[in-house]
C-alpha cells in the first residue's frame, strides 16, 4: 500500500493552504507542541532579541557613519564600535541557545508522535497490516516523522527569526523613510504570485515522491524476505531490474522537486535587483533634493536594512516552499490516525469467562472481501476439554476459522460463543489469554532461542522455559547455540527446528484452549512421533483445534470436520468418515497411497 496522497494531478490549482492541512497543523499543535508553551515563549523571546540586534545594529551603523562624516571624534567612534561588538555578541548567544532549545522541543514532540503511533499501530486490526506493506509503515514511522522533526524544530523556528527580522528592521525603514520604503515593498505582490505558482507543483511531486520511496523500501523488504526464492530461482537480474527502475525513478522525482524548489531564489533576487536600483535612486536624489531631511549616512544604513530584510525574506520564501513539502508528510503520518480498529474492547465487555466450555460457530458469515464470501451461515461446535479437526482442501477456509475464534478478525454476521458468552463480549486481552497458539506461519525473532520461547511468557522462570524446550524436543540446540542469534526471522534454523520453537512457546504458554495450525507440517515422520506424544500431554485437559493437512496426524481427534468451499460438507469421527466414503475418506486413501509410494 502506498501513501497515494495525490493519485493523479488536477487539472485545477490546489490552494496553498487547505483545509486538511490546517486540521493537520492544528492537531500537530494541540497534541505535541501546546503543552511546551511557556517554552516556545522562551525561544520567542530570544529570536526577538536577535531581530531588535539587528534594528539597533542599523542605528549604531547610522550614527558610526556620522561620527566619520561629520564630527570625526575617535572616541564616539570606538563606543560605537564597541556597541556593535557587544550586540552581535549577544546576537551570537541568542543564535546558540534557540536552535538547541527549539531541537529539543521538537525533537521531543516527535518522540511522543512516535510512539503514539507505535501504540496506535499495535491496536489496529490484523487486515491492516495484511494490505499495508511494511515499507509503508517504516516510511511513516522513521523517516516521515525524521523529516517532520527537523522541519519543525530548525526550519520553523528559522522562519520565525527570519520573520521577527523582517518585521524589525521593516518597522525601523518604515521609520527613517515611509516613501523609500513602500517603493521596496513593490516586491511582495511578485513574492506571493511565485509561492501560489509553484506550491502546488511542489505538493505534487512530494506526494509522488513518497510514493516512490514507500513502493521502494517495499521492495526491498519483500525480496530481502524472499531471497531463498530469488536465489533459487536466479532471478537476481530481475530483481535489480526492478530496483534499479525504482530508484531512477526517485532519483527523477528528486530532481524535478528541486527545480520546482530552486524557480523561487533566482526569482527573488532578480526582484531585489530592481528594488535595489529603485532604491539607491530614489534615495540618492532625495539626498541631492532640499525637500527631504535625508543624508547619505541614512542612505547607506537604509541600503544595509534593505539588505538584511532581504536575506531572511528568501529565507522565508524557501521555507513556505519546503512547507508545502512537509504538509505532505504531515498528511501521510495524520491519515495513518485515520485509520481505526473494527476490533476494540466495547463497553460493557468481561474479563471472566469459562476457557474450558464449548466454543459455538452459529450462522457464521464472513468475507475477505465484499464480492468474494468465505463462510455463509456456517455452524460449527469445538467440545470443551475434547480434540477437535479441521481439514479440507487447500482454501476452504480452516486456518480463517481459528483466526475468527481469536477475533483477529470481526464477522459480518452469526456469532461466536465460549459457553454462553459471545467473544465479542469478552475483554480481547483475556479472550487471547486463553489460546496457545501454534502455527504453519512462525514468527521468530533475531535473538537467541531461549529468549524466542521466553517471548510468550517473559515471567516464565528458567525451569519452566527448560521444561517446554524439552518437551518440544528443541532444549539440545539450545545447548549447542547458547545465545547465538538466530537471524533475521530465524534465517540459521531450519523449518523444522523454527517449528520446535513454536511448539514449546505453546508448552510454555500452557492455555485452556490450543490452536493447532499445521503444527507438525514441517517434521520428519520420526520427529513427529515424538511431538504428537508431546502434543497429547499438552493437551490433556485442554479444547484443541487442530488444522492439519496430513490426515494422519488427526485420526485420534474426538471428532472431525470437514470443510470445502467455506462449507462443512462431512462432520464425525475419523471412523465415521471413513465408513462414509466421501471426500474425507478419498483424501485419506489417496495421501496413503502417496506416502506408500
Amino acid at each position: 500500500m502506498k501513501v497515494n496522497l495525490f493519485r493523479k494531478k488536477s487539472a485545477k490549482r490546489s490552494r496553498f493552504w487547505t483545509d486538511r492541512d490546517r486540521e493537520n497543523v492544528l492537531w500537530f499543535w494541540h497534541s505535541y507542541l501546546k503543552q511546551k508553551t511557556p517554552w516556545l515563549f522562551v525561544v520567542l523571546g530570544m529570536i526577538l532579541v536577535q531581530g531588535f540586534v539587528y534594528q539597533q545594529f542599523l542605528s549604531l551603523t547610522e550614527n558610526g557613519l556620522r561620527v566619520i562624516f561629520e564630527s570625526g571624534e575617535l572616541k564616539d567612534l570606538v563606543r560605537v564600535c564597541l556597541m556593535v561588538f557587544l550586540l552581535f555578541v549577544l546576537r551570537g548567544a541568542m543564535s546558540y541557545a534557540v536552535p538547541r532549545l527549539s531541537v529539543w522541543l521538537a525533537s521531543d514532540a516527535v518522540l511522543q508522535m512516535r510512539q503514539h503511533l507505535i501504540n496506535h499501530l499495535l491496536t489496529l486490526d490484523l487486515k491492516y497490516f495484511e494490505r499495508t506493506t511494511p515499507g509503508d509503515i517504516i516510511l511513516r514511522v522513521v523517516s516521515q516523522a525524521q523529516d517532520l522533526s527537523h522541519f519543525v524544530g530548525q526550519a520553523t523556528v528559522n522562519a520565525v527569526r527570519d520573520a521577527a527580522s523582517v518585521v524589525i528592521i521593516s518597522s525601523y525603514l518604515i521609520y527613517k523613510s515611509p516613501v523609500l520604503f513602500l517603493t521596496a515593498a513593490i516586491i511582495l505582490p511578485v513574492i506571493i504570485l511565485i509561492m501560489q505558482k509553484v506550491s502546488d507543483r511542489i505538493k505534487y511531486i512530494q506526494a509522488n515522491a513518497e510514493n516512490a520511496m514507500g513502493a521502494y523500501m517495499g521492495r526491498i523488504e519483500e525480496m530481502a524476505n524472499g531471497m531463498r526464492t530469488v536465489k533459487i530461482a536466479g532471478q537476481e537480474p530481475q530483481e535489480r531490474k526492478h530496483l534499479f527502475r525504482a530508484t531512477q525513478g526517485i532519483k527523477d522525482l528528486s530532481i524535478r522537486l528541486q527545480a520546482a524548489q530552486a524557480m523561487v531564489l533566482p526569482s527573488v533576487d532578480m526582484v531585489s535587483a530592481v528594488v535595489y536600483v529603485v532604491v539607491i535612486g530614489g534615495g540618492g536624489y532625495m539626498v541631492l533634493s532640499p525637500d527631504y531631511d535625508l543624508d547619505g549616512a541614512a542612505i547607506i544604513a537604509f541600503l544595509l536594512g534593505l539588505a538584511l530584510v532581504f536575506d531572511p525574506a528568501r529565507q522565508l520564501t524557501q521555507f513556505f516552499v519546503r512547507l508545502q513539502s512537509n504538509l505532505v508528510i504531515l498528511e501521510s503520518i495524520c491519515s495513518l490516525y485515520r485509520e481505526k480498529p473494527s476490533i476494540f474492547d466495547r463497553e460493557g465487555v468481561v474479563e471472566r469467562f469459562d476457557p474450558h466450555a464449548d466454543i459455538a460457530l452459529e450462522d457464521v458469515t464472513f468475507c475477505y472481501h465484499p464480492e468474494n464470501p468465505l463462510f455463509d451461515h456456517l455452524n460449527m461446535t469445538f467440545q470443551g476439554g475434547k480434540t477437535t479437526a479441521i481439514v479440507g482442501p487447500t482454501g476452504s477456509g480452516k486456518t480463517t476459522v481459528l483466526g475468527l475464534l481469536s477475533r483477529l478478525y470481526s464477522i459480518q454476521g452469526g456469532s461466536i460463543e465460549i459457553g454462553s458468552t459471545p467473544i465479542d463480549q469478552i475483554k480481547i486481552a483475556n479472550l487471547r489469554s486463553a489460546f496457545s497458539v501454534v502455527s504453519q506461519d512462525i514468527v521468530i525473532f533475531n535473538s537467541s532461542i531461549w529468549e524466542n520461547i521466553k517471548y510468550v511468557r517473559p515471567d516464565a522462570s528458567d525451569e519452566e522455559i527448560w521444561e517446554a524446550a524439552e518437551a518440544a524436543e528443541i532444549a539440545d540446540l539450545i545447548r549447542v547455540r547458547g545465545d547465538a542469534a538466530l537471524g533475521p526471522k530465524g534465517s540459521q534454523l531450519s523449518g523444522g527446528q523454527r517449528q520446535r520453537i513454536a511448539i514449546a512457546r505453546a508448552f510454555l504458554r500452557s492455555a485452556p484452549i490450543l490452536l493447532l495450525d499445521e503444527a507438525t507440517s514441517a517434521l520428519d515422520q520420526k520427529t513427529e512421533e515424538k511431538i504428537k506424544r508431546a502434543f497429547n500431554r499438552l493437551a490433556k485437559g485442554k479444547t484443541t483445534i487442530i488444522v492439519a493437512h496430513r490426515l494422519s496426524a488427526i485420526t485420534h481427534a474426538d471428532w472431525i470436520y470437514v470443510l470445502d468451499g467455506g462449507k462443512v460438507v462431512e462432520q464425525g469421527s475419523h471412523a465415521d468418515l471413513m465408513q462414509a466414503e466421501g471426500l474425507y475418506s478419498g483424501m485419506y486413501v489417496s495421501q496413503r497411497q502417496g506416502y506408500g509410494r
